[in-house]
């Protein structure tokens, strides 16, 4: 039985397409530069961060966050950032009776934003605040204690084969992958996210259907 649904952040709930543009900006390359190069290392099944390198070598994502938050250009999340189906699907699975909590590779700031949208979850937790990040085992035993029903209850739903479907199939939870962003479409078909995904969904209304109300 499914008790809770747990979703990563950064294109699953969230389109990251402007903040990946304002770093473009930041570093001072075109925003399709910036995008191609990503892909390139989306596709090699690589860390998104090492794009940086290829532009700054030795570039400290940290450092120049915080240099960003500085300059008054630091992170923003706000209602336009989330994907048109985010508000109504997680009420409507928190009407089905499940309990819906969001934990993903963010920022503490980021953890202070996401709550600012005051969206319709139990729990928001970040890896910044836990001090500890996917793909680690670490992260998803912070993420079993903070679901009610533990991993044999709880679907991890997000967009990224080897940041979230398989760490978290290996911590003994359901899976989801979400057919959105660059790295769901990427690996929707992949035969390791078909062997590690309960389900290949493309939004948050199928994961509704699938799901029993409780």
């Amino acid at each position: 039985m499914v008790t809770a649904v747990v979703f990563d952040v950064g294109e699953t709930l969230l389109d990251d397409s402007r903040e990946w543009g304002a770093w473009a900006d930041w570093i001072g390359v075109s925003r399709h530069t910036f995008a191609t190069v990503l892909g390139a290392v989306t596709a090699a099944g690589r860390d998104n961060a090492e794009t940086f390198q290829y532009f700054r070598p030795g570039f400290d994502v940290s450092e120049e966050r915080q240099l960003r938050e500085n300059a008054g250009l630091g992170e923003r999340i706000e209602e336009s950032d989330l994907y048109p189906d985010v508000r109504h699907g997680l009420s409507r699975l928190r009407a089905q009776g499940l309990w819906v909590g969001i934990a993903g590779n963010q920022t503490v700031r980021a953890a202070q934003l996401l709550r600012e949208l005051d969206l319709p979850v139990d729990q928001i937790a970040t890896s910044g605040e836990w001090g500890v990040a996917k793909p680690s085992a670490e992260f998803f035993a912070r993420v079993a204690e903070m679901a009610p029903g533990g991993p044999n209850e709880t679907v991890y739903v997000g967009d990224h084969r080897d940041n979230d479907i398989v760490p978290a199939k290996a911590a003994g939870f359901r899976t989801a992958l979400i057919r959105r962003g660059p790295w769901g479409y990427l690996w929707a078909d992949d035969p390791v996210t078909r062997s590690n995904a309960d389900w290949v969904i493309d939004s948050i209304g199928d994961l509704q259907n699938l799901l029993p109300s409780r």
